[in-house]
């Protein structure tokens, strides 16, 4: 299994640290005793301390070693995040990881001008899938923080995707910027970009990856849809990495493979100083294991 795949490799260092904002959560702290079970880092919980460990017995996880896993009490979630925050920064953990917390207050802090994780570039989601019928890692990217990128940010955002996929294994990743059509139209701002982005990478500009568009979804993952549209390209039908025109289209993309695919995903935040886990309230204890994964792999190839 693929993502099971990443759960070893992280395993293999043992000296990642993730700070959690707001741990009263019981999928988080499912997610936190999974990857203490299989030895994948140690935790700093922040949080409500009482609830956390109420949580943690309920789990019959009383003996959890004092040293794989510490609970700091925070009064609030505000407080918790800048915590959190504060302990990467610090340098007392290298991974970030959020919580039962709305999105905005978290980020509020890691983006703080003081303390934050700021690094001058974009900040953008990244989710590598493991789809039922496919025997590669498909990511998406930006299906939940940029809503209309431009073409600046668009090549910020390939760039962390890229990252990601190096250290996952995917030596030359290539990128599909995906649109309705696989042609220029002068009239589809998204194709437009596309055969920017493609000139760009030819120049150097965008480095490490392959990058042709634009290209439409089925012709970027499917040879056989490639050929029948006579596109000859070393992306086409071989696409790892979607870049999706917005949030819209790849937040939809997103909860499809999910819900109408079965797939699996893991996902983290890149472009800040560390890898953040940032998976919704309603992600499964075993998504959030996944994304932990992903972070831990990010974080030891730094």
């Amino acid at each position: 299994m693929l993502l099971d795949s990443l759960i070893d490799k992280a395993a293999q260092v043992r000296t990642n640290i993730v700070a959690v904002a707001a741990a009263e959560d019981l999928e988080v702290i499912e997610a936190v005793i999974a990857a203490l079970d299989q030895k994948l880092a140690k935790f700093i919980l922040y949080g409500d301390e009482e609830k956390i460990k109420v949580i943690i017995e309920e789990k019959k996880r009383q003996n959890i070693s004092e040293g794989c896993l510490k609970v700091v009490h925070a009064n609030s979630n505000a407080a918790a995040a800048e915590l959190a925050v504060k302990a990467v920064f610090n340098k007392e953990a290298n991974v970030l990881m959020k919580g039962n917390i709305p999105t905005n207050i978290f980020l509020k802090a890691v983006l703080n001008k003081e303390y934050g994780l700021r690094t001058g570039n974009v900040l953008s989601h990244i989710a590598a899938f493991e789809i039922p019928g496919f025997n590669r890692f498909m990511i998406i990217t930006d299906a939940a923080m940029n809503i209309a990128p431009d073409l600046e940010q668009k090549a910020q955002i390939i760039k962390n995707a890229v990252s990601i996929a190096k250290s996952i294994g995917i030596e030359i990743p290539k990128v599909a910027p995906v649109a309705a059509v696989e042609v220029v139209n002068p009239t589809m701002q998204a194709t437009l970009d596309a055969a920017a982005l493609t000139v760009m990478n030819k120049r150097g500009q965008i480095s490490g990856c392959i990058v042709d568009g634009p290209l439409g979804l089925d012709n970027a993952v499917s040879t056989l849809a490639a050929e029948h549209k006579g596109i000859t390209s070393e992306v086409a039908g071989n696409a790892d990495i979607l870049l999706v025109p917005t949030i819209e289209v790849g937040n939809v993309l997103y909860k499809s493979l999910i819900y109408f695919a079965n797939a699996k995903v893991g996902a983290v935040i890149a472009g800040a100083k560390v890898p953040i886990v940032l998976t919704s309230r309603s992600d499964s204890a075993e998504s959030k294991l996944y994304s932990l994964a992903l972070a831990l792999c990010c974080a030891t190839s730094k």
